[in-house]
């Protein structure tokens, strides 16, 4: 097992949220950023979730083609075949921050696709996918959150979905630092209504606690890491009062009952989906982290702590690589480049020396996510 199979993906944040910690999900714009997330995940004894932006799916599938799913398609075909050789980790593979604009021409065809590969006795390609509504109206976003859900459910994919805006920069969007960085416990409630917590499909929600993508200082961005706690506390409250009519399951019970699977044979499976559904409970949510980079370990930790299985990294993971590359650079300066009319040394300036310590000084701090995550030495057995 190294790709995720649908009921397998439903297994690690069953175990996520009952363990309390939570998977990095690293974003890749390449073979090699890609190469390197497996190499960390390994290292630390991991699962974890690789993705890919909507600006990375497109380099992905070269400058002159531009082509989202083409680029997706591609990454995906080769992680396949490269993570077989990882046998002691699971990874699944995810679409990152599809804004409205870039449905059609992303997740609605790659939904598509897989839906025709589940109907051919197959595993969809990838194992989830991002809806990112947070530029248009609540109700608007869960209109669209229902339409894919129900596409979601027959491609075998899990959702996820964003409530409130996440503030900075990234591909090109970017939203001010104000208080609709804030989601608040009745978005929550009306999330639950509409989409239900498992019985009509399995998704992920991102709610938004001052979130800000990019690089920022300590001090900048007012994280309130307590307000999802504040989240899941009313929805689980709203559940025991009637007001929201779905009863939280583990994602695992879910995934197999739809899928008529056997799933979780062996002597300890209703031990370990009875704990699940007892957490889910009290964590009605499934959350994801937004905008981590700069946030400190005690926010990070609570965070987890109120039911985050999920965290993106991709601005610390892209300075690692590009930082060892530069360090490369510069302690090999005459040898990479042909100074005066010398020859240069061609073991400096060929891609795959710099390439490694990129690869490595990447993997590096992946590792050091799954620590501070609580994901390392935790791979499913």
């Amino acid at each position: 097992m190294t790709i995720a199979t649908h009921e397998r993906y439903a297994q690690m944040l069953d175990a996520a949220r009952r363990g309390g910690y939570a998977y990095p999900a690293i974003n890749v714009t390449s073979t090699q950023t890609l190469n390197a997330a497996l190499q960390g995940f390994a290292e630390a004894e991991s699962d974890g979730i690789i993705q890919i932006s909507v600006g990375g799916a497109a380099y992905l599938s070269g400058q002159s083609v531009k082509d989202r799913v083409v680029g997706s398609l591609a990454l995906a075909s080769f992680a396949h075949e490269v993570a077989a050789h990882y046998p002691n980790i699971t990874v699944a593979l995810h679409t990152d921050h599809c804004a409205k604009q870039y449905l059609d021409e992303w997740v609605r065809p790659l939904l598509r696709h897989e839906i025709d590969e589940v109907a051919h006795g197959q595993e969809p390609t990838f194992q989830s996918h991002m809806w990112d509504g947070s530029t248009v109206p609540l109700d608007e976003n869960l209109d669209i959150a229902e339409e894919l859900l129900e596409q979601s459910v027959k491609a075998h994919t899990i959702l996820e979905i964003e409530i409130g805006a996440v503030g900075g920069e990234e591909d090109g969007h970017s939203a001010e630092i104000d208080e609709k960085l804030y989601s608040t416990p009745a978005d929550g409630v009306k999330v639950a209504q509409r989409l239900g917590l498992g019985e009509r499909g399995l998704y992920m929600a991102a709610f938004t606690f001052g979130n800000v993508h990019g690089a920022y200082k300590p001090g900048i961005v007012q994280l309130r890491p307590g307000l999802l706690g504040d989240i899941q506390h009313e929805v689980a409250a709203a559940v025991r009062e009637g007001r929201v009519s779905s009863v939280p399951t583990a994602f695992a019970n879910s995934a197999t009952a739809r899928a008529g699977a056997s799933f979780g044979a062996g002597a300890n499976a209703g031990a370990d989906t009875d704990a699940a559904d007892a957490v889910a409970a009290e964590k009605p949510f499934a959350l994801v982290f937004h905008g981590g980079s700069g946030s400190r370990p005690e926010e990070i930790a609570q965070a987890v702590s109120h039911g985050v299985v999920k965290m993106n990294v991709d601005t610390d993971t892209q300075y690692a690589f590009t930082r060892a590359v530069a360090g490369h650079m510069f302690e090999h300066y005459a040898g990479v480049l042909k100074i005066d009319g010398e020859v240069g040394e061609k073991r400096f300036y060929d891609p795959r020396s710099w390439g490694r310590e990129a690869e490595s000084s990447m993997a590096a701090r992946i590792v050091e996510a799954c620590q501070q995550l609580g994901s390392a030495g935790k791979a499913l057995k």
